[in-house]
Order: structure tokens, then C-alpha cells, then sequence
């Protein structure tokens, strides 16, 4: 009975996860529709969307911590819980990184592209993949869906240096452009940021269900 009861509030707390993994992903998709589009009411939006985000996120770690502090679990089923407090904070900080990216689009507001938005958009859709997939591994326990991921990152780590170089060519040609130059590489720098979350995701991942610790070196700041 007691295992029975314990599987129920695990099935409850990993079905918010999915939730929130939907809200992020659809924040993050939804902040660079809005700076493409200069949807500023979107991206208001997704600013005010936020906090239900923490909300979720804060509402996981307690049931989570309610379940560990009464279930007594097991070593796999206390990985498992201790996964979704690492996962649920790593949503919430690529969350955080959607919200960013809607401000710069308010901040930027209807000012002219330096350039026409070619690699963000590719980011973003990268970023959001890998975010899907690293969930999609954790809840079907795919270990090998979780190691194939992090080798993706290094596509994200060249867009972003070429999103970068580019900007910075515009920025020495005509340092006028500073501003509206220097908003965009922001945007790059989230969603590589959020493709480096993603990483440690699949880490979390690998730990649940093997007890190994791997680290593909993803730097995040």
C-alpha cells in the first residue's frame, strides 16, 4: 500500500514537471516570435507569464520535498526526486532567459533589425528542441536520448559565435549600431545559455537511472 501510495504522488509531481516543461517551452518559443514580430503585447505576456513559472516551479520542490521527508524512498526513487528538484530549477532558469528575451523586445521596441534575424530563430528552434527531447528522456528514463543530446550543443555554441561575429562587424563598422547590435547578441546569449541548461538536464538524466555522474562540460553563467 505504501509503495502503491508513493508511485501516485511521484506519477502527480513528474505530470506539474510536464507542465511546467510546456510552459517553458512555449515561453521560449514565444519571446523570439515577439521580437521577431515586435509583438510587444506578447511579450509582455510572457514577462507577466513568469511568475506562474516560479509558481509551479516552488509547488514541485515542496510536494517533492513533502514526499521525501515522509516516503522514506529508496536509492533509485530518491535519484528520481532529487531529479525533479534539479530539473524543476533548471526549467525555471531557462524560463528566466524567455523573460529576458521579451524585454529586449520591449526594449528594443519598433527600432529596425541590424540585420535580418536569421540564426536567432535557428537557435531558438534548436533550444527548444533539445529542451524537449531532454524531457522526453527523462520521463521515458532514455538514457541513450539523454547522452545524444549534449552533442548537439556544439551547433548552438556555433551560432551563437556566429551571430556574434556578425553583430560585432556591424558594431566596428558603425559604433551608432552599438545598442541595437549589442540587444541581439543578449538574445543570442539566452538561448545558448538555455541550450547549456539543457545539458545539464540530460546529466541529471544519466544520474537518475544509472547513478553515474557525467558532465559534458556546459558552462553556464
Amino acid at each position: 500500500m505504501a509503495r502503491k501510495a508513493f508511485d501516485g504522488e511521484l506519477r502527480s509531481i513528474e505530470e506539474r514537471l510536464r507542465d511546467l516543461g510546456r510552459m517553458v517551452e512555449e515561453a521560449l518559443a514565444a519571446a523570439v516570435d515577439a521580437l521577431q514580430r515586435r509583438d510587444l503585447e506578447t511579450a509582455r505576456r510572457i514577462i507577466d507569464g513568469d511568475r506562474a513559472v516560479n509558481a509551479v516551479r516552488f509547488a514541485i520542490e515542496h510536494e517533492t520535498l513533502v514526499v521525501i521527508a515522509t516516503q522514506q524512498p529508496m536509492a533509485v526513487d530518491l535519484r528520481t526526486l532529487a531529479a525533479v528538484l534539479e530539473i524543476a530549477l533548471e526549467l525555471e532558469r531557462i524560463g528566466d532567459y524567455a523573460k529576458g528575451i521579451a524585454k529586449i523586445a520591449i526594449m528594443m521596441g519598433e527600432e529596425p533589425f541590424v540585420k535580418p534575424l536569421i540564426d536567432i530563430p535557428r537557435m531558438a528552434e534548436q533550444a527548444r528542441n533539445m529542451l524537449h527531447r531532454a524531457l522526453q528522456a527523462f520521463f521515458e528514463r532514455n538514457v541513450e536520448l539523454a547522452r545524444a543530446i549534449p552533442l548537439e550543443d556544439d551547433k548552438m555554441d556555433a551560432l551563437y559565435d556566429q551571430v556574434y561575429r556578425d553583430l560585432t562587424a556591424y558594431i566596428i563598422a558603425d559604433p551608432s549600431l552599438v545598442d541595437r547590435a549589442s540587444y541581439l547578441i543578449w538574445v543570442a546569449h539566452n538561448l545558448e545559455r538555455a541550450a547549456d541548461r539543457v545539458v545539464n538536464i540530460c546529466e541529471r538524466v544519466i544520474f537518475t537511472v544509472t547513478g553515474e555522474i557525467v558532465e559534458f562540460d556546459a558552462e553556464v553563467a
